[in-house]
């Protein structure tokens, strides 16, 4: 005889507070209901208050203890080294990832080839049963070198703030990045609507983010009919694929602005902006009186001494989508269902308008 909703609720009630968390399909194996009945008891138990429900799993109201937590399931994000953009991306995707039951086990890759492959080897000894990844990708040669072992992963994957080419071995990935082409619209859109007409870009050129900004910059500007009186120059001597060689783009920036008459300059990282901000001030040219400067990403950018108006991608957003389709893809595998169509998500970046943009000098 099949015991009543309210005796099954209460056995689920009993495991979930003993154990801090349960997942879905462990409860519906030790009741011996099916995972549908689980779900709909466990969607009543939360709307009532009496648990709380995240992809896949039913969670205590009580605080879960730091014992239990690193002993229970977890899923591995891989960013490179001294990247303080994707911190945000991190954070993020830990608050997901927290918040349906799991552990986060951040990887560390170092620049240099191959960190990426040693890092997922390593989270996946490490028992992580999905990976988030954010690799370097410098060149496009070195993102073509990682696409047969990202292929032949067994667990599921996420790539964030990355997009696979069309044609290529892993472009049934899932993926979230931002859509920096909007982003660099947005930039574009404020200085050409300040009056602004010469437009320099200062930027890196050592990433795929860094290289669609670089082709939106190009494509948008001749869009405009302002090819002619805007370019493009590196934000700094590291910011190409290899520093270790001479670039002939890496110019010194005030010497652009004051030879090009340029009045404002779009600059990618915000990091990079706040130092060429000081150059340029330095050289005597007024921001924003004489030159107008918009920063990309928006990590530090309103710390300067001039609050630099930015670009701001979703970053916190990228961590919970990429975690979110992680866990999708998840428990379809838990459940035996038959893996869904790939996703490949873009968000939407915000244009944060402050001190450093003015119109032009008459």
């Amino acid at each position: 005889m099949r015991e009543s909703a309210q005796k099954r609720q209460t056995r689920i009630a009993e495991v979930v507070r003993d154990r801090g968390v349960a997942r879905i399909t462990d409860l519906a194996d030790e009741l011996g209901v099916s995972v549908v009945t689980v779900r709909r008891d466990v969607e009543e138990m939360a709307r009532r208050g009496e648990v709380r429900r995240g992809h896949g799993v039913a969670r205590s109201l009580r605080p879960v203890p730091e014992e239990s937590a690193a002993g229970g399931d977890a899923i591995a994000m891989i960013v490179p080294e001294r990247n303080t953009y994707l911190t945000e991306a991190v954070q993020g995707a830990r608050e997901a990832a927290e918040k349906a039951g799991l552990r986060l086990a951040l990887h560390i890759a170092a620049d240099e080839g191959g960190a990426e492959r040693e890092a997922v080897r390593q989270a996946l000894d490490a028992g992580a049963r999905g990976v988030l990844l954010s690799p370097h990708w410098r060149t496009r040669a070195e993102a073509d070198a990682d696409h047969s072992w990202l292929s032949a992963l067994d667990v599921p994957t996420v790539l964030v703030e990355r997009r696979p080419a069309r044609t290529s071995a892993i472009y049934t990935l899932d993926c979230v990045r931002s859509d920096h082409a909007y982003g660099v619209h947005l930039a574009l859109g404020h200085l050409v609507g300040l009056g602004h007409r010469r437009i320099v870009l200062a930027s890196r050129d050592d990433s795929p983010t860094a290289r669609v900004i670089r082709a939106e910059f190009a494509a948008q500007t001749a869009a405009r009919g302002l090819a002619e009186e805007c370019r493009s120059i590196l934000s700094s001597r590291t910011a190409g694929p290899d520093p270790r060689v001479p670039d002939a783009r890496a110019e010194d920036l005030a010497e652009v602005v004051g030879h090009s008459g340029a009045t404002a300059v779009l600059i990618h990282s915000d990091m990079d902006a706040l130092v060429l901000v000081q150059r340029l001030q330095a050289a005597g040219i007024d921001v924003p009186g004489r030159c107008s400067v918009v920063a990309y990403n928006d990590v530090v950018a309103d710390m300067g001494p001039v609050a630099l108006t930015a670009v701001a991608p979703p970053k916190a957003e990228l961590g919970r989508v990429g975690v979110d389709l992680l866990l999708r893809r998840l428990d379809m595998a838990r459940e035996g269902l038959r893996p869904g169509a790939t996703r490949h998500l873009e968000l939407l970046p915000g244009l944060v308008i402050r001190e450093s943009t003015a119109p032009p000098p008459a």
